[in-house]
C-alpha cells in the first residue's frame, strides 16, 4: 500500500511545470501543497494561494514529508535540501551540481535521519541509469559507463554534423528552444555532464569524487577545420564523459570531445537525445537511449522518483558499501587529435606516440598520447580559442603509468 505524499516544490522552471502537467489530473495519491517560486509577480496558470516566496513556509510545514527541488541555484539548492533531510522530509532533487559536489555528505546525511534523496532526474533527463546501476548492476563487474550526457551540447554538434550549421547559430537555435541558458558553457564546457559523471561514477564504482578532479574539455572551441577532418574519416564529434576502471582498483574519469565511428552506439544518437555504454563483466556491452533535455522528458524521472517515495525506496549506495577498495587515478594516457597554433602547446602537454601530424599555415594538428595528469595540469592551455582536443577512441599506458599502477596495486594490498 503506498503511503499519501504530500509535496512542497520548489521552483516552477521548464521542469516543474513539466512536472506539474504530467502530475495535472492523475490519480498517483500525491498533492502539490505549496510551490515556492522567485518571482510573485509573474502571471501564471494556476491558483495563486499555490505560490510562495519563503522557503521556511514549506520547510517548516508539518503537512508537507516530500520536497521536490528543481531550481539552478547550487548553493540555495543544497541549502533546502540538506534542511529538509534532517527535518525527516525525504527529497527528489534535479539539480546535478549540487549532488555532485555534495554526494558523500548527502549520504550522510540520508543515513543519519534516516530519510531518503532521489535524483535519477538529474542523470541524462527521461534515462533511468541510476536505478540501473543500483539496482541491476549492483553485484556486476563495470568495466566503464560512458555516452552523451548533455543534450544541449549534442543537439547543437547534431545540426553542426547534420545540416551543416555554423558552431553559432546550432547554439543559439538550442538557445531558443530552451536547451541550453543564455551563458551556455555549463553545457558546451563540458560541466554540466561532468557532474552527471561524478554521480554516476559513485553509483558505478562507489567512489566519491571531488567535481573539480575530473577533466572536462568541451565543444566550444570547435572550427571548420576539426569538423571537416572528422568528415573526411567518416566520424562525428560527440561530447563523451567516461569512467573506466583501468586495473583491478583503479579508476579514471574525465569529459571529452570525441571522434565517434559509425558502428558506435553514439554515432546515431541526435539532437536533445542522450544515450549510456554500460560496458560489464558479465552482461557485456548495453545501451541506454532517451531524451536528456526538456520539461517533460525530465519531469517523467521526477515524477518516477516522487512515485518510488511512495513505498519508501531509498538508494542503499552498494558499491559504496562493498568497499572495494577502487581509487580514482589519473594514470593513463589517451590518444587525441591535437589542433594548435603555436607548437609549445604540442611541447608542453607532452604528446607522445604521434602516429599522424598535419601542418600548414592555417591549419595544424596531431594524434598522439597525452597523459591525463598532463591534460589536468594544462587545463588552462586546453580552453585556448586556438586549441581543439577529441580523444580518438583509444586508452594507454606509459611505462610510468604502469610502473605507477603496479606501486599503487602494492601499497593497497
Amino acid at each position: 500500500m503506498s503511503k499519501k505524499l504530500k509535496i512542497g516544490l520548489f521552483g516552477f522552471g521548464v521542469v516543474g511545470q513539466g512536472l506539474h502537467d504530467i502530475i495535472r489530473g492523475q490519480n498517483l495519491n500525491l498533492e502539490v501543497v505549496k510551490i515556492a517560486i522567485k518571482n510573485p509577480e509573474k502571471k501564471r496558470s494556476l491558483d495563486a494561494h499555490l505560490f510562495t516566496t519563503s522557503h521556511d513556509e514549506i520547510l517548516n510545514d508539518p503537512e508537507i514529508n516530500t520536497i521536490v527541488e528543481l531550481i539552478d541555484d547550487a548553493d540555495a539548492a543544497f541549502i533546502i535540501v540538506k534542511k529538509a533531510l534532517t527535518s525527516g522530509k525525504n527529497v527528489v532533487s534535479a539539480n546535478k551540481k549540487m549532488i555532485a559536489i555534495h554526494l558523500e555528505e548527502l549520504v550522510k546525511l540520508q543515513l543519519e535521519n534516516g530519510t531518503s534523496l532521489l535524483y535519477e532526474g538529474a542523470v541524462c533527463g527521461s534515462i533511468p541509469i541510476i536505478r540501473n546501476l543500483e539496482e541491476y548492476y549492483d553485484n556486476e563487474l563495470l568495466h566503464g559507463i560512458s555516452g552523451i550526457f548533455n543534450g544541449s551540447s549534442n543537439y547543437i554538434l547534431s545540426k553542426i554534423f547534420n545540416e551543416g550549421l555554423a558552431y553559432s547559430t546550432a547554439l543559439k537555435q538550442a538557445q531558443d528552444l530552451g536547451f541550453a541558458e543564455t551563458d551556455p558553457i555549463l553545457d558546451v564546457g563540458g560541466y554540466d555532464p561532468k557532474f552527471k559523471l561524478t554521480i554516476a561514477t559513485a553509483h558505478a564504482y562507489g567512489l566519491f569524487i571531488n567535481p573539480d578532479q575530473i577533466l572536462n574539455v568541451g565543444i566550444q572551441n570547435i572550427s571548420d577545420a576539426d569538423i571537416q577532418y572528422a568528415k573526411e574519416k567518416n566520424f562525428k564529434i560527440k561530447l563523451v564523459p567516461t569512467a573506466r576502471k583501468i586495473s583491478t582498483k583503479q579508476v579514471v574519469t574525465f569529459v571529452l570531445p570525441k571522434f565517434v565511428k559509425p558502428d558506435d552506439f553514439l554515432y546515431n544518437v541526435e539532437n536533445e537525445y542522450n544515450g549510456v555504454t554500460v560496458q560489464a563483466a558479465f552482461a557485456d556491452k548495453q545501451f541506454f537511449f532517451g531524451k536528456g533535455a526538456g520539461g517533460h522528458p525530465t519531469g517523467a524521472a521526477v515524477l518516477s522518483d516522487i512515485a518510488a517515495l511512495r513505498y519508501d525506496y531509498r538508494y542503499e549506495y552498494k558499491k559504496y558499501n562493498q568497499n572495494n577498495g577502487l581509487i580514482h587515478t589519473d594514470k593513463v594516457s589517451i590518444e587525441v587529435y591535437l589542433r594548435y597554433v603555436h607548437e609549445y602547446t604540442v611541447e608542453k602537454l607532452q604528446v607522445e606516440n604521434i602516429s599522424e601530424r598535419f601542418s600548414r599555415n592555417d591549419y595544424k594538428y596531431v594524434i598522439g598520447s597525452i597523459s591525463l595528469k598532463s591534460l589536468i595540469a594544462n587545463r588552462d592551455l586546453l580552453l585556448n580559442k586556438d586549441v581543439f582536443i577529441a580523444q580518438t577512441g583509444k586508452l594507454t599506458y606509459s611505462q610510468q603509468d604502469i610502473a605507477a599502477i603496479a606501486e599503487e596495486a602494492v601499497l593497497l594490498n
